[in-house]
């Protein structure tokens, strides 16, 4: 990601890719999902190394011209052969509307994201919109918690926020420190993801740049509940992913998957651009990973869904 004006742009302009595409809404996403009104929520599948998920935001609330429910929306996921769904529009929605959505789905939800990220940040100078950035992550913590998932996302805050890199820093870590007793209490780690905030990471500098300064962060913490959500994508313009995620090792708690082209400085599909995938499968492989990994990417209907599914089977060997 970039800046948050510039980020937000880009990424809504990529996002919209395919969401257009007009298919007949699938028979099982139907009120009576075939024919049971209530089936029993299903866990993702055993045994695998990696497991695939799409954001909630790349599944569609309108398709062929009807509006989707949030449990029809899961639904897709579930039909296109992804084994969950991370829940990245939690602030559009209660913990019991996610919980009930799932049940009803049977399609699992890991993760909880609130995009308010960007405009209520852990680093802001302003301690109303600061105090926002921590309650809307808490309630993403109670989501992930009451749809079953194991985790939340955040983006830190953005490197413009103060005088110096500590006085953001610090903010930022007092906020994610006072999260902890409840992320703990309900089982949910607080994953870090990287984006092009200008934190932890010097953005004029030469591309071969090292995740140095997001290990020092986590590791400042001393604690199980802080990790990392690792974007393959995000900084592919700095440094090489393969060697971020063996300098990561345990703290690469999940990943976020997209392509990018440092020849063309734009993100691209999964698998497309000119991003190392053989040594990230490597790096995966060396630090044995095991979790879950999410696309970023354009969503839309059924279709795409499952084409974006196959990209990533294809990018990580599976």
């Amino acid at each position: 990601m970039k800046s948050s004006n510039t980020n937000t742009a880009s990424r809504r302009a990529f996002l919209a890719t395919g969401a257009t595409a007009a298919l007949a809404i699938p028979h099982s996403l139907k009120a009576d999902h075939h024919g049971k009104k209530d089936p029993i929520v299903r866990p993702p599948a055993s045994g695998k190394q990696i497991l695939l998920s799409p954001k909630l935001g790349m599944l569609p609330k309108k398709l062929n011209g009807e509006d989707l429910t949030l449990e029809q929306r899961l639904t897709l996921a579930g039909d296109a052969g992804f084994d969950g769904v991370d829940f990245d529009q939690a602030g559009e929605h209660t913990e019991e509307e996610a919980r009930e959505a799932v049940r009803k789905s049977g399609v699992f939800v890991h993760n909880a994201i609130n995009h308010a990220h960007w405009s209520k940040r852990l680093t802001s100078g302003n301690d109303a919109d600061r105090n926002q950035g921590i309650k809307n992550i808490a309630h993403c913590i109670r989501v992930s918690h009451a749809a079953g998932g194991n985790g939340v996302l955040i983006v830190t805050g953005r490197a413009s926020d103060g005088k110096s890199e500590k006085e953001v820093n610090d903010r930022c870590a007092d906020a994610i420190r006072s999260l902890l007793p409840l992320a703990a209490s309900l089982g949910q780690p607080i994953l870090i993801e990287n984006v092009w905030n200008q934190m932890f990471y010097d953005h004029g500098a030469p591309p071969e740049q090292t995740p140095q300064k997001f290990i020092d962060f986590v590791d400042s913490f001393n604690s199980p509940w802080v990790g990392m959500y690792y974007d393959i994508g995000n900084h592919w313009k700095y440094g090489q992913p393969g060697e971020w995620i063996r300098a990561f090792g345990r703290r690469c708690v999940k990943l976020d998957v997209k392509g990018f082209s440092r020849k063309n400085s734009k993100f691209t599909d999964i698998g497309a651009g000119d991003l190392p995938w053989k040594d990230v499968q490597k790096a995966l492989s060396d630090i044995n990973f095991t979790g879950w990994a999410t696309a970023e990417v354009g969503g839309g209907n059924l279709e795409r869904l499952k084409k974006v599914r196959s990209q990533m089977i294809e990018a990580f060997g599976l």
